[in-house]
């Protein structure tokens, strides 16, 4: 839960009063790690929301060259080259529309040929 900027100031003042941190943490009944926090920010009152902090580092045309030059690499090794996490390049892909969907070694365009064929030859290439 996020703490008032009341109870950060006071805590702020108490220990640049002299008091130490694992003091202020039990007597104003918060973590350490608040306190620490707090304590070190440049401006401990300001409430920094969390989630992404910028623009996005991904070059989207630079993405799906690479993924139409290198199709059979996995997330983590397309991630590599852009500096970027998993789950940016797994987002990145989904937006794009570009999925890891298999279609059992055959291209639609060899498996509406073989469709087409007469029953006889059809048979050859029958699942066995």
């Amino acid at each position: 839960m996020r703490c008032g900027s009341d109870l950060r100031k006071r805590v702020i003042d108490f220990v640049r009063g002299g008091g130490s941190k694992a003091d202020a943490a039990r007597r104003f009944q918060v973590s350490r790690a608040s306190v620490d926090h707090w304590v070190t920010a440049p401006d401990g009152l300001a409430y920094q929301r969390p989630g992404p902090r910028g623009p996005s580092r991904l070059d989207w045309a630079a993405l799906r060259a690479h993924v139409q030059q290198y199709p059979d690499r996995t997330q983590k090794e397309g991630a590599q080259p852009f500096g970027v996490s998993r789950p940016c390049i797994w987002s990145a892909l989904r937006q794009m529309g570009v999925t890891g969907k298999k279609t059992g070694g055959l291209h639609r365009a060899e498996s509406e040929e073989k469709t087409n064929l007469p029953a006889a030859a059809r048979a050859l290439y029958a699942p066995g």
